[in-house]
Order: C-alpha cells, then sequence, then structure tokens
C-alpha cells in the first residue's frame, strides 16, 4: 500500500474533529491531537497517527476512562505516587511530567510514580517535554508480556520503553527505546511496507530468530536489545515501576485480555540548579563532536547523537507532509 503526505495542521484538524466526536472536551481533545501529529512529525508513525484508531477502540470497549485524569495518591518530598485511573495515557504522562519538572524546581531533582495508567504512545514525546522545561528527564513504563525472558520460550517480560533526555542549546539529546530490539509498533511499520525488519527482532512460531515482521507479530516474541542483558533490563524496570507507584506488574498486566493499567516512572532532575550551564554546553559539544569525527562504514552515512534524526525528520516533514500508509489515513478518516 502506497503512502501519501499529509500536512500537520490538516492531520492535527482531522484528529481534533475525532476526539470530539468522542466527547472529550476541546482541551483534551486539542491535546492529544497535537501529541499524535507530534510524534508522526518526528517520523514516528508507529506511536503517532497509525495507533489512533486502536486508541479509539480502547475507548469504544471502556478500556480507556476517557474522563478520568490522573490523581495525587502520596506525597514524600521529592517523590510522589498518582492514580492514572485508567484515563488516557498521553494526557495522564503529560500530566505527571510536569509534576516531576515542578518537583524538582523546588528539590533539584523529582520523581512521580504513576499507576492504572494507559499506553503512552511515544515515550520520547515527554522527554521533549521535560527538556524543553530545562530538565534532564529519566522515563519508563511497563508494558504486558511481550518478550521471553532469555533462555527461555513464554512471554514473561514487557519491552518496557525508556527515555533520557538532556537539554541543550543546539538541540535536545533525547534516547528513546524500547527494551527489545524494535518496538511493536516499528515492527508493524515494515510490515505495512511489505519489508522485512533490517536485522532480526524476534522468533517465529518454530523458535527460530527471523526478521520477517510478520511471524514475529504473529508469535509476539520480541528479541531483547543485548540479549541476555536487555532481558535483565526489562525486569529491573518493571520492578522498579511496579514497587515505586504500587502498581501492576507486566504479570498483573498480562493477566488481562487487552493491555491497560500499566506502571510508569517519571523522573526530572532541575539542569539550571547546577549553574554551570556553558560547562555542560561545552561538554556535551565535546562528546557529540567526538562521535561525529568518525569513519563511516558507507558513503554519504553519519552518526547521530539520540535525538538528531528526530529534529531532521520533523523539520523535513513539515516541509514536505508526513508520510502516511495510506490504508491508516483511510482508516481514520473512517472514524
Amino acid at each position: 500500500m502506497k503512502n501519501i503526505c499529509i500536512s500537520k495542521n490538516d492531520m492535527e484538524s482531522t484528529l481534533f474533529k475525532i476526539f470530539i466526536k468522542y466527547n472529550f472536551t476541546k482541551e483534551k481533545a486539542k491535546l492529544l491531537s497535537e501529541v499524535f501529529t507530534e510524534n508522526s512529525l518526528s517520523g514516528v508513525t508507529s506511536h503517532g497517527i497509525n495507533r489512533v484508531p486502536l486508541f479509539i477502540d480502547y475507548i469504544k470497549k471502556n478500556l480507556v476512562n476517557k474522563n478520568a485524569e490522573a490523581k495525587k495518591a502520596e506525597a514524600l518530598g521529592s517523590i510522589e505516587r498518582w492514580d492514572g485511573n485508567n484515563g488516557p495515557g498521553i494526557l495522564n504522562a503529560i500530566t505527571c511530567t510536569n509534576r516531576a519538572v515542578e518537583l524538582s524546581k523546588t528539590h533539584g531533582i523529582g520523581l512521580v510514580a504513576l499507576r492504572n495508567t494507559n499506553h503512552w504512545m511515544r515515550g520520547g514525546y515527554y522527554g521533549w517535554q521535560a527538556a524543553a522545561q530545562d530538565c534532564i528527564s529519566i522515563l519508563f513504563t511497563n508494558t504486558k508480556p511481550n518478550m521471553p525472558a532469555w533462555g527461555g520460550q513464554d512471554l514473561k517480560l514487557g519491552n518496557n520503553p525508556f527515555i533520557i533526555s538532556i537539554p541543550r542549546k543546539e538541540g535536545h539529546i533525547v534516547l528513546d527505546m524500547a527494551i527489545s530490539q524494535f518496538s511493536f509498533g516499528k515492527i508493524n511499520d515494515y510490515k505495512l511496507k511489505g519489508e522485512n525488519l533490517p536485522f532480526d527482532g524476534g522468533w517465529d512460531n518454530n523458535g527460530n530468530l527471523t526478521n520477517n515482521p510478520e511471524q514475529i507479530l504473529e508469535s509476539e516474541k520480541s528479541l531483547p536489545i543485548g540479549y541476555w542483558k536487555g532481558s535483565a533490563l526489562a525486569m529491573v524496570l518493571d520492578m522498579l515501576a511496579t514497587i515505586l507507584s504500587a502498581g501492576n506488574s507486566t504479570y498483573k498486566i498480562g493477566l488481562d485480555e487487552y493491555e491497560s493499567g500499566v506502571s510508569q516512572i517519571f523522573i526530572c532532575i532541575n539542569q539550571t540548579a547546577f549553574r554551570d550551564s556553558n560547562l555542560q554546553e561545552k561538554l556535551l559539544k565535546e562528546i557529540i563532536d567526538f562521535t561525529h569525527q568518525t569513519t563511516h562504514t558507507k558513503p554519504g552515512e553519519k552518526t547521530y547523537y539520540p535525538g538528531e534524526r528526530s529534529l531532521k525528520t520533523r523539520t523535513e516533514n513539515l516541509k514536505n507532509g508526513i508520510c502516511v500508509n495510506q490504508s491508516i489515513w483511510q482508516k481514520v478518516l473512517e472514524l
């Protein structure tokens, strides 16, 4: 199926109409349409426009309470626990990121642990959100079981997306990665394009590693980054998200047919508290320049710092329009 190009304004206005139709307030509809569009604009359609039909399906099935909002449950100085009340994951994550930023401005560091929330779509969005407010951030979420623990065959771990952001005048640094080699959204992107993954991304139903996206989506067995190391990291992130929020673990989330009620962590550090911003900028530039100055594996290629490609893609998409799979856009229009 071929792609079509949609302008930022057209995508945002279309999504706004959809969310209004499904009885979101104007304020929430505007925020949701902005986030889904921004994710797509940055080249992450897998967690942007492609997810809109699924998000609406969850609303229809009452798996997401569109009227619920995250509320503070416990306060321990710079650490707080919040309950998402099964509300929209995007809105809950924005609220908790902003709260972690506020805590960091008072205490130097702030941690908000959120339970009973839903898929936050592109975790990197909240890294950019924190960086825009001069905060370093460390964010992560657990998920339903979608990876085997290393050495096993059954689904026991989540691919638990992990984000680190660092503010920088010349372009924020934002690492946004699942603990699987490819997120399931990205695997589905390759399926829609009719292409194989560039590297093995999971197992087929016969227990063989494969780069065939359809086989991985069928088995639901993704490959952890770094093999056994990624397996251990996924487990520890789940443990931290669960105990800090007093919420659901990957095990508990997996007891239901659909993924909901996940646990998330939002840690922000007030970068300006150190009062040496010029030194920080110098040190970051030193690291980036050192990495850029390398012999490339192929002619015309270059190395990137985390977030650099997103900035480049965003600029290109603002000029040329957002590339969207035609069948996905048709599903969105039908909503």
